[in-house]
């Protein structure tokens, strides 16, 4: 991306705020005990005259071994050997998975508070979440981990009545827990805590 293209990506108020949140707030590190795997995700959005400040979903694909299987999340994954930094797991991840270069086509906003797992039949891991905007009109390019990528309003995570308890079933076991209900679409576990975090700072 031309330097000179960077600023209009985040001319809107709310990104604005946002990237302003993320400069002056330093991101909280989760304790790195028992030697953790680490991953890295990208919350992307992206600003339409049409609808506003959008952000990206994917449904992971349904595969056996992979325990976030068929759920809704961000893209992203585990950071590879090749991987300088997390933020390099983060730009690949989303480049393999949907086909959208961060680094060519966006920019980088900051970095959110790690997260790990609350349950125990996770594997042990720390999920580094980075947040960038995309030019508007990027294609999406879904790889065969990912079964649908799709925009959603930002503003839809502020609507009281799509923010519920839903039960869903995972790994065998079923629970009630707390979401979004975005259509055909549930957001739940670490991507719903990780967005809960995102919302906080435009409080």
């Amino acid at each position: 991306m031309a330097p000179g293209d960077a600023p209009t990506l985040v001319d809107d108020p709310i990104l604005r705020r946002l990237r302003h949140a993320l400069e002056t707030r330093p991101p909280v590190l989760a304790p790195d005990e028992g030697a953790p795997r680490r991953a890295a995700v990208a919350i992307v959005f992206r600003h339409t005259a049409e609808h506003g400040v959008e952000l990206l979903l994917i449904k992971r694909a349904e595969r056996d071994g992979d325990p976030w299987s068929g759920q809704i999340a961000l893209p992203g994954g585990r950071r590879d050997p090749s991987d300088v930094t997390l933020q390099d797991t983060a730009i690949r991840e989303t480049r393999e998975e949907t086909g959208i270069d961060i680094g060519r086509d966006g920019l980088l906003l900051g970095m959110l508070d790690e997260l790990r797992p609350r349950s125990q039949v996770l594997p042990p891991i720390i999920v580094t979440p980075f947040v960038a905007v995309v030019r508007p009109d990027v294609s999406i390019e879904t790889s065969d981990e990912v079964a649908l990528a799709f925009w959603v309003p930002l503003a839809s995570l502020s609507d009281p009545s799509l923010a519920v308890e839903s039960e869903v079933t995972a790994r065998g076991s079923t629970w009630r827990v707390p979401s979004w209900v975005l259509g055909d679409h549930v957001v739940w576990g670490m991507t719903e805590r990780i967005l809960r975090n995102l919302l906080l700072l435009l409080d």
